[in-house]
């Protein structure tokens, strides 16, 4: 990730910061589902109930955190000159607007 990110984007030093936790946050994910692909997804809890490998949940928060980091270095899409950072509540009401406006109820305005 790191090499062909800098490979295409001049960087400041604080997003550069920013993807260096992106791509340890990345390598600890690599590390965990490579421990999870021999273990058994369910393992028995402190008082041998069956529950989920410890792991998952950790996997699953470190990609939320992936998620966040690479929402936070705002690299450019496609067609865009400069990124910017995205707020997924805001991405998430604007594309409910638009369906809606593309089906036809008019949405919020109208």
């Amino acid at each position: 990730m790191w090499a062909r990110i800098t490979a295409v984007y001049e960087l400041s030093p604080a997003e550069l910061e920013v993807l260096w936790q992106a791509c340890a946050t990345a390598d600890l994910i690599d590390y965990a589902q490579a421990a999870l692909e021999d273990a058994p997804l369910v393992v028995k809890g402190s008082v041998g109930q069956d529950r989920a490998h410890p792991l998952l949940s950790k996997v699953a928060e470190q990609r939320v955190t992936l998620a966040r980091l690479l929402r936070e270095l705002a690299l450019p899409q496609p067609g865009e000159i400069e990124g910017v950072v995205r707020n997924p509540a805001k991405q998430a009401a604007a594309q409910a607007r638009w369906r809606a406006q593309r089906r036809g109820s008019g949405g919020l305005g109208g």
